[in-house]
C-alpha cells in the first residue's frame, strides 16, 4: 500500500511540476506577443482546459476523431511554447506570425472546446437502437406440429388369375347373351351364369371381346 502511494505521489508531483514550467511558458509567450496583464494569464489556463477536453473525449471512446485533431493542437501549442522559450526564440522581438498565432488562439481554443463539449457522440444512435432492442419482448416460439405418421396408400390387389378354358366359355356365355338379347353381358349377368365370385367376374369381363362385353 505505501508502494502504491509513493509511486502516485511520484507521478502527481511529476504531473504537477510538468503543468507549472509548461504553464509558465505559455505565459511568457503570450507577453513577449503583446498580451499583458490577466491575458497572459489567460492563454496558459486556455491551453490546458482545451488539452483536458481533448483527453476526456479520448477516454470516453466516442468522437475520436475530433477530439485527437484537438488533443494534437493543444499539446502542439504547449509543446511549441516550451521550445520557444528554450533560447531558440527572442522573446524580446518576436515574430509577426508567433503574434499572429498568439492573438487568434482564443477563437481557436473557443471553437474546440465548444464543439468537444457539445457535439454529439457517434455512437449514441447505436446505443439506443441496442436498447430499443433489448426492450422490445421476444415474440413467443411457434408451437411445433406433432410429428403424425404418413399415411400410405393401400396397396393395388393383385390381378385375378383365370384359366383360358373359363374366358373361352365365358365368351361363348357372352355370345349367346348378345344374340338372344341383343345387349352386351354386364358383369353381375355373367358371374351369375358363370358361378364365380365378383373379383374373378370383373376379371374376366376384362378378358371377354367388344362384342361381348
Amino acid at each position: 500500500m505505501r508502494a502504491q502511494l509513493a509511486r502516485v505521489d511520484a507521478v502527481l508531483v511529476q504531473a504537477l511540476i510538468a503543468a507549472a514550467l509548461s504553464f509558465a511558458h505559455i505565459h511568457d509567450i503570450a507577453m513577449a506577443a503583446g498580451q499583458d496583464g490577466w491575458k497572459a494569464w489567460a492563454y496558459p489556463v486556455s491551453v490546458d482546459l482545451l488539452l483536458v477536453a481533448a483527453w476526456r473525449r479520448l477516454r470516453s471512446g466516442t468522437g475520436k476523431t475530433a477530439a485527437w485533431c484537438w488533443f494534437v493542437i493543444a499539446i502542439t501549442a504547449s509543446l511549441g511554447a516550451n521550445v520557444a522559450t528554450a533560447g531558440l526564440l527572442d522573446l524580446a522581438d518576436v515574430p509577426a506570425w508567433l503574434r499572429i498565432l498568439v492573438a487568434g488562439w482564443p477563437a481557436v481554443a473557443f471553437l474546440g472546446g465548444t464543439l468537444l463539449a457539445h457535439s454529439t457522440p457517434q455512437t449514441a444512435p447505436a446505443a439506443e437502437a441496442i436498447d430499443d432492442q433489448e426492450d422490445d419482448p421476444e415474440p413467443p416460439p411457434e408451437p411445433l406440429a406433432p410429428n403424425l405418421p404418413a399415411i400410405e396408400a393401400p396397396p393395388e390387389a393383385p390381378p385375378v388369375p383365370v384359366p383360358a378354358a373359363l374366358i373361352h366359355h365365358a365368351r361363348k356365355v357372352a355370345a349367346e347373351h348378345h344374340t338372344r338379347t341383343g345387349a352386351p353381358i354386364d358383369t353381375p349377368t355373367l358371374r351369375a351364369r358363370l358361378g364365380v365370385p365378383a373379383p374373378m367376374a370383373e376379371a374376366i369381363a376384362g378378358h371377354l371381346t367388344p362384342t361381348g362385353s
